[in-house]
């Protein structure tokens, strides 16, 4: 006869937590690893270190390269706040966290930019990727070389947003770096990072660090960032009296947690930074090769001049018989005047030398004596300028093409400048980037209360049109100009 053994309840619950055990700890080994770093934002010193070198995975801090670009382009007159981007798919369907942007929507660039620094929204950063360069991946080429400039030597951008893609790493003291250079080089920024929510346009977004914000007395920026590879990550920033310290964490394992970290480790570096210290900016980055932008290579540069030469003159001659005529007088005026018949002579050939070249065809002259001399008026040039009408063209018009006439009263605006010269830049290298409808139309730099205005005029409807679609499709701001 058999006899069955009978298991214990209590056996099948040790089972099962030996089962749930094998699943746990995997995940735990997995864990994103932990970096620390705190410095004297006034200074750059360095008052901790943890793990700072170390290249992992930086998540949403991405984004603090993305914006720190979108605002020098404002700055250098690449775009404007109030350029409509155009939505594109590839931006459209970027995963969450996203502010729901639509493919072929369009929206002002200063949307995006609040999106991106108070949502953390990856639909928007990638936006300002392809508005800036045409492409994420042309964008991520650019961070990069702003990412050496900026000194961030361990650091490698794959995208404009931060999702986990293979060799996109960075630091904790690179990450660092690239909060003090947000904090000074765009201050009037700066306060985006400070906001609780904010309108993106489409609609309020709410701050993703507001609880730290809410929390920690001082903190006003900058930016979180999570993945599951990347771990809670977070740079903040904290100004109490004259001290500021930045602090960063990579690998956190929660938000609260994270949180709470990046408070013990603000309190750690208002203990040790001195309450004096003297201002010390960083320096703004030097970009080599060509600059942070973007390079436009004009090629079939001219080696040669073209411009015509001189009509070589004949000798010139003077009849001796008018010679004697002239000298007779002039020599007995010449007691009294003090002026000599060399003089005479020589300013009736330097007359004939003129007049010769302004008249390349004189009509024949029958006395011989007076052949050599045309007496023929200069006329007057074609082009004059009344001095009434010059003083009337207002000061803070620039023209730099001769107009076009007849019913071509369109134009088209290719963007607002802080200066008269960024506006003039900007219509030469759009001229040249679109060469097909712009061809022969009218620059005009006009100056505006907020800025300088970018417009091609002298055009019909249709053209403006046409040229605005160009543009738009080679990511450049554009929008017609009716007649006033």
């Amino acid at each position: 006869m058999k006899v069955r053994r009978v298991v214990p309840a209590r056996y099948g619950l040790f089972i099962l937590a030996a089962l749930w055990m094998l699943v746990v700890l995997p995940l735990s080994a997995a864990a994103a690893p932990y970096a620390a770093f705190v410095m004297d934002a006034r200074t750059g010193k360095v008052l901790h270190s943890r793990n700072a070198d170390t290249r992992l995975h930086p998540a949403s801090l991405t984004k603090m390269m993305t914006l720190y670009i979108a605002f020098e382009a404002v700055e250098r007159g690449e775009i404007s706040l109030d350029t409509k981007v155009r939505i594109s798919r590839n931006a459209a369907s970027e995963p969450p966290s996203k502010l729901g942007l639509k493919s072929g929507q369009r929206i002002a660039f200063r949307y995006l930019i609040r999106a991106a620094a108070v949502k953390s929204a990856n639909d928007a950063a990638t936006a300002i990727g392809e508005a800036l360069e045409g492409s994420e991946a042309a964008f991520a080429r650019r961070m990069n070389r702003t990412a050496k400039a900026l000194g961030m030597t361990r650091t490698t951008f794959k995208n404009a947003h931060g999702l986990t893609e293979s060799g996109h790493m960075s630091t904790a003291r690179d990450m660092s770096l690239l909060g003090r250079h947000v904090l000074y080089d765009y201050p009037e920024y700066y306060n985006l990072f400070s906001r609780r929510s904010t309108n993106a346009g489409v609609r309020e977004v709410a701050n993703t660090n507001r609880r730290l914000l809410g929390a920690y007395r001082g903190a006003d920026g900058i930016k979180t960032g999570y993945t599951r590879a990347a771990g809670f990550n977070l740079v903040a920033s904290a100004e109490r009296g004259s001290e500021r310290i930045i602090a960063t964490v990579f690998g956190g394992t929660s938000t609260s947690a994270r949180n709470a970290r990046v408070a013990e480790l603000l309190d750690m570096g208002f203990k040790r930074a001195p309450t004096r210290a003297a201002l010390r900016k960083p320096s703004r980055p030097v970009y080599r090769g060509g600059g942070a932008g973007k390079t436009i290579r004009v090629s079939g540069i001219t080696k040669t001049s073209k411009r015509p030469r001189l009509r070589p003159v004949a000798e010139v001659t003077v009849p001796e018989a008018l010679l004697a005529a002239i000298e007779a007088p002039a020599a007995a005026q010449a007691s009294t005047s003090g002026v000599l018949s060399a003089d005479i002579t020589s300013a009736l050939i330097e007359a004939q030398q003129t007049a010769t070249e302004t008249e390349p065809s004189p009509t024949p002259v029958q006395n011989s004596s007076l052949a050599a001399i045309s007496t023929r008026p200069v006329m007057r040039p074609s082009a004059q300028i009344d001095a009434s009408q010059t003083a009337a063209v207002e000061e803070n018009e620039v023209v730099t093409r001769m107009s076009t006439s007849g019913g071509h009263q369109w134009g088209v605006n290719v963007g607002r400048y802080p200066s008269r010269y960024k506006a003039e830049r900007a219509l030469v290298t759009t001229a040249l980037a679109e060469m097909t409808t712009l061809d022969g139309t009218l620059r005009k730099v006009v100056k505006k209360p907020t800025g300088f205005d970018a417009n091609f005029l002298g055009m019909t409807r249709d053209s403006a049109d046409l040229a605005c679609r160009r543009l738009t499709a080679r990511n450049i701001s554009c929008f017609m100009v009716g007649p006033s």
